[in-house]
This record gives C-alpha cells, structure tokens and sequence, in this order.
C-alpha cells in the first residue's frame, strides 16, 4: 500500500512542476501579447497603396502573422491574411476582425470571440503595416 501512495506522490509533484512550468511559459507570452497598444495609425492620414505588415508573434511566436491591407481614396478597404501560424486564409472569425476594421476605419474593434490575444496579435500587424501608409 505504501508503495502505491509513494508512486501516487511522486506522479502528482511531477504533474504538477511540469503545469506550473508550462503556465510559466504561457504567462509570459499572455503578458507580452495583451500590453500591445494599438494607437500608431491615423486613419484619417493615409497614402493609398497596398502596405504589408507583421506581427512577430510575441515571445515564442505562437501570434505570427503577415498581412497585406490595401488603402485606396485614403481609406482601408481590404485585409488579406498572407502567413499565419494559426489561422488558414479562409477563417471566418479573422475575416470578421478584418472587415470590423475595415468597417470602423480604426484598430479599436471587438475582438474575436474567445481570443482577444490572438486577435491583438493580427490587428498588430494592421497597425505595423499602415504605419508607413500615413502621410505625415
């Protein structure tokens, strides 16, 4: 019996140390991911032309994404996805944030449901796109 009880112990410490060194990693980029502040661009100052923008992830690059926004008449009028780690170029919810961006001529848009990070990250690359779009 005691046999079983020492095994038990030992299986929980390790479970444990090893959930607490995963939080661990996923703490840091959490906090990395919600301090971006998105308030670079003005929209209402923007070259038309198709600008490319990334976003490099965060500290283990789980984030990273590539977009392409086009501005014609000095206004934003399509976000394409063009390399994500993970979302496919077809997703609905990214597609949704693109439009809501598109819709509000602004980065502070609702965010995706059930993954705000995730979408901090992609409006990131907006932004990081559309800062050499304004005119200064």
């Amino acid at each position: 019996m005691q046999g079983w009880l020492i095994a038990v112990i030992i299986v929980v410490a390790v479970l444990g140390t090893g959930g607490g060194i995963g939080y661990s990693y996923i703490s840091k980029e959490h906090r990395e991911v919600q301090s971006l502040s998105l308030n670079i661009v003005d929209f209402d100052r923007l070259k038309d032309g198709v600008y490319r923008g990334e976003y490099a992830g965060g500290i283990y690059a789980w984030r990273t994404n590539e977009c392409e926004v086009t501005v014609e008449q000095g206004k934003v009028t399509d976000i394409r996805l063009i390399n994500s780690k993970e979302f496919e170029e077809e997703n609905p919810d990214l597609k949704a944030l693109y439009d809501r961006v598109v819709g509000a001529q602004s980065l502070q848009v609702d965010t995706i449901s059930g993954a705000t990070l995730t979408s901090k990250a992609h409006l990131q690359g907006i932004e990081n796109a559309l800062i050499p779009a304004q005119v200064n």
